[in-house]
């Protein structure tokens, strides 16, 4: 969740159309069929990929927030319930990750810490059938039943992609990325020693004399990073941004190596940490895995609706003042393919919101192209809350992180 350049007009005035998005390509097109291909009609997020702690830093959640987000894999619906909001209503049209969300409220409300922990904190569970038949199944709507009835093997903690976190289409990167930085075994020793590091400074020396080599052994050619995007969950429209502001992914992702491995201690990064080892610890893990989490989120989690929708469809058919609004990163892809659909997508959410309302979303561009100038009309960009909390983001993933908050 890291800016990598500062928002343009910060104020929220108007500008020029958007011009970040060109005309589709032909090779646009191939890496859209490309990111079909990969994910289908499959999990695409075992887990969450934007910082919470930044996100409750910017939101301001309290006992009236009745928000609207996009489910991804739920991991950070569950650590907003820990600031008290009325409602959050969970919007995707993959059913397959209201589906794990779902599951994993089910777990809150029937099962014990340690075995919450094992199936998602480790996400190897022996007995995940007995738990799954006795205690999850009986708290799922069907399509979820039918979902997981298939995809037990998920928390198998055997075979070569043991475990939940090494399926879906993330996993599956992140097991390609845990085997591929494995060969020879001595870049995997380095980051390992690196994870370890006792300090910041440390930490940069640590960095510093694997970079080149971790860059290299990770992202490969073209082919391989194009295919690396699409299991990530990356469309060929936020591809093209990444080519035009970061002189391609190799580019991208050393500047956000940096952000993250050399500015922000590395004890409780738990992203980069799933990624290499499958699994979290209870040391190092998201809120909503904590212990001393468990009861309320628990006690909570009947705050949580699920709609297998789209946020247009959602405001259409249950319209009302909401307080804030998750958007993610969705627009990057609406606006290079579906411009009429992201306008009114736009024009709802100014319709369903009210003075005070935040709208935070991302993008794999540094400005804020997705925004039109009637929603500037009547919003503010936070830039003051945004640059700070990107210096603190542990992701640092996407190159514009954009809070807007609706002035009238």
């Amino acid at each position: 969740m890291t800016t990598l350049a500062p928002p343009a007009n910060p104020s929220g005035t108007q500008t020029s159309p958007p011009t970040a998005y060109p005309p589709r390509k032909r090779t646009a097109v191939m890496k859209d069929w490309l990111f079909e291909k990969v994910h289908g009609n499959k999990l695409v997020y075992n887990t969450c990929w934007e910082d919470p702690r930044c996100d409750r830093a910017l939101l301001d959640l309290n006992a009236e927030s009745d928000v609207v987000m996009i489910t991804s894999a739920g991991d950070n619906a569950l650590a907003y319930l820990l600031d008290g909001p009325k409602r959050i209503n969970c919007i995707d049209v993959n059913p397959r990750q209201n589906a794990l969300l779902e599951l994993k409220i089910a777990a809150l409300q029937t099962l014990d810490w340690p075995n919450f922990f094992q199936l998602f904190g480790e996400g190897r569970q022996p007995d995940f059938p007995g738990l799954y038949t006795r205690h999850l199944r009986p708290g799922l709507r069907p399509e979820s039943q039918q979902y997981w009835d298939r995809q037990q093997h998920y928390f198998n903690p055997k075979g070569a992609r043991a475990g939940l976190y090494f399926h879906g289409g993330s996993g599956l990167f992140a097991w390609c990325a845990s085997r591929l930085l494995g060969i020879g075994g001595s870049l995997r020793k380095d980051i390992d020693r690196l994870l370890d590091a006792k300090d910041l400074t440390e930490q940069r020396e640590r960095y510093f004399a694997l970079e080149d080599r971790l860059l290299k052994r990770l992202l490969g050619g073209k082919w391989r990073q194009n295919v690396s995007l699409s299991l990530v969950g990356v469309p060929a429209s936020q591809r093209e941004l990444i080519d035009q502001e970061h002189e391609g992914c190799a580019g991208y992702v050393r500047a956000a190596f940096r952000q993250v491995f050399t500015e922000l201690p590395i004890a409780d990064n738990y992203f980069y940490r799933l990624y290499l080892h499958g699994k979290y610890t209870t040391s190092c893990c998201p809120d909503y895995l904590m212990q001393e989490n468990f009861q309320q989120l628990g006690a909570a989690s009947d705050r949580i609706d699920l709609h297998t929708t789209t946020i247009t469809r959602f405001l259409q058919e249950q319209p009302g003042a909401y307080s804030q609004f998750i958007l993610l990163d969705h627009q990057d892809w609406l606006a290079a393919n579906a411009p009429a659909a992201l306008q009114e997508e736009w024009e709802l959410i100014m319709a369903n919101s009210r003075p005070g309302t935040r709208i935070l979303l991302r993008s794999a561009a540094s400005r804020p192209e997705t925004v039109p100038d009637f929603v500037r009309q009547r919003c503010r960009f936070r830039n003051d809350l945004t640059a700070p909390q990107a210096k603190l983001d542990r992701v640092g993933t996407y190159a514009g992180v954009f809070l807007l908050e609706v002035t009238k």
